[in-house]
């Protein structure tokens, strides 16, 4: 007995290929393709059909309860009715269909038919994967998180602002803090603390940049440089050498018109510094304001001038400084005068005024990270790191302020020996002590540290150092040297560097420093009667 043919395969007839039942089912068993899923083709094209295994290569089912009962022998029985359909779910939003529906038609209620013809375009799935839409969607979702970025994210933010809160823990504890203040004259201190109040405020370094090394670095390149117009003198010395000022007259003051009582600072640059360094042009910025006159003291051959006499400078010889300061006197005797010595230039004007005494046109005196005692100098610029970053680099730059002037030179010195140096200290050894007649650098440097001076200064003087310079080691500082000293008077800072002082996020227009010079000398100049009658 024939087996009943089912309806054709809705599904093979849209794909314009003829179905027929038994291509599903050997048992002739129709399948509804409206409520089925193909998941594999079936037979190729060419195959044999009937019994045997590989007949229903297309189709994966139990055997029909009837064929089995029938057994391999006398042949089939016939059909049994097929059973209703099962019912389908109500239609309402948030149903679908069941991924693996029952074939209704199969008595047998057999696995789902999938069975595909090969020579079909199968269905795409719906449970398929459209790359277009993932990629697509997988864009959208890693733009809109870089977009957002670390801190969109919980854990990102919590770990930047637990970082955030611990550094400025850091730095509000360690960093920023009071300058330390060392006078042993009560008057004195009353006297800083109404009229230059900056020495007792908290110094704030530069947020991102408060280490010494890095603030003596960054200062040259950070800060900015003022336009000043200098007019510029020479005038000779008394072995027949020649020193060249830098006037910055101030024409234009509104509050001392008359140039014959204007106060006037004269200003000591660093080693190889002049009249361009960019904290010489801060500090007559901030007198400009304040309405003073200023001078800049260039060293012999230093800017641009040429050597009449074999003859440079060290911090230890004072001639050119007296020769200096009487000059500038001299023009103008009625006018207050004070003196501001930055780095060597303050280890010079410490050792002239500890020379002196009270005998001095100067009525006071500012420093600047002066390098106190020179043979903890040396030994802390010698350190490796410190060698690489400043004492090779400086001693280039002494070697270049004397290798134009050469000729004049080389009739006292072996230059081919001096040139080799490679540290301040060997520069020293071979040049400056042997010009200034010393019989050793040790003897030098002893003469050139101030420290050994500071008990005979007989004007008041305002030091300022920071305990992280490289230069001028924070241990040698004399401490309880200036309290032996009524008129000498420490700030101490715990950052700045070497002529550094860098405060605010991005610190190009006033430094630290700044800020101490202006407030000291308007103080002298304006309030000095009540500290110099001490």
């Amino acid at each position: 007995m024939a087996p009943a043919v089912g309806p054709p395969c809705r599904g093979a007839a849209a794909a314009g290929t003829p179905w027929a039942a038994q291509d599903c089912l050997p048992c002739g068993q129709g399948c509804d393709p409206a409520r089925s899923r193909p998941l594999r083709a079936g037979p190729r094209p060419g195959q044999q059909r009937g019994g045997g295994a590989g007949a229903v290569r297309g189709c994966r089912r139990r055997r029909c309860s009837t064929e089995r009962s029938a057994g391999s022998g006398s042949g089939r029985q016939a059909a049994a009715p097929p059973s209703p359909p099962l019912p389908s779910p109500p239609s309402a939003v948030g149903w679908a269909r069941p991924r693996q529906p029952v074939c209704a038609t199969l008595p047998c209620r057999a696995v789902p038919c999938r069975a595909v013809p090969r020579r079909a375009v199968p269905r795409r799935p719906p449970c398929a994967m459209d790359w277009k839409v993932l990629t697509r969607e997988l864009s959208l979702y890693l733009e809109s998180q870089v977009r957002v970025g670390l801190f969109g994210s919980g854990v990102g933010l919590s770990l930047v602002l637990g970082f955030g809160v611990a550094y400025a823990c850091y730095y509000l504890n360690s960093i920023a803090k009071k300058p330390q203040l060392v006078a042993s004259n009560d008057r004195f201190c009353r006297f800083l603390e109404e009229y230059c109040p900056v020495v007792t405020e908290t110094y704030y370094p530069t947020i991102w940049c408060w280490e010494g090394r890095v603030q003596t670095l960054l200062r040259p390149f950070i800060t900015s440089r003022p336009q000043v117009q200098y007019r510029n003198e020479l005038i000779k010395t008394a072995d027949g050498g020649q020193i060249s000022l830098d006037w910055f007259d101030n024409n234009d003051s509104l509050y001392y018109p008359d140039a014959s009582t204007r106060p006037t600072v004269l200003l000591l640059p660093g080693l190889t510094g002049t009249s361009k360094e960019s904290y010489i042009l801060h500090m007559i910025h901030q007198s400009e304001t304040l309405g003073y006159r200023c001078v800049v003291f260039n060293n012999r051959g230093i800017a641009g001038e040429d050597l009449l006499t074999p003859r440079t400078y060290c911090a230890a010889n004072t001639e050119d400084l007296e020769a200096v300061i009487h000059h500038v006197h001299s023009l103008h005797p009625s006018a207050p005068f004070m003196a501001a010595g930055v780095s060597m230039g303050g280890m010079l004007l410490l050792n002239y005024l500890g020379k002196t005494g009270r005998d001095t046109p100067l009525m006071a005196a500012a420093i600047f990270s002066a390098g106190w005692n020179v043979f903890e100098s040396v030994e802390s610029l010698e350190k490796p790191l410190n060698w690489l970053l400043f004492n090779y680099y400086l001693t280039t730059c002494l070697q270049s302020s004397i290798s134009r002037h050469r000729q004049m030179l080389e009739k006292l010195f072996d230059m081919d020996l001096v040139m080799k140096a490679r540290t301040v200290r060997e520069f020293d050894k071979q040049f400056t002590s042997v010009m200034f007649g010393y019989r050793s650098i040790d003897d030098y440097y002893e003469d050139a540290s101030p420290c050994r001076k500071l008990k005979s200064v007989g004007i008041p003087v305002l030091c300022l150092n920071s305990v992280d310079d490289v230069f001028s080691p924070g241990h040698a500082i004399p401490v309880e040297t200036a309290k032996q000293n009524a008129n000498v008077a420490l700030v101490l800072t715990s950052c700045g560097g070497h002529i550094g002082f860098l405060e605010g996020i991005w610190p190009r227009k006033c430094t630290y420093m700044d800020r101490v010079f202006k407030q000291f000398v308007q103080a002298m100049f304006e309030h000095g009667n009540k500290i110099l009658s001490m």
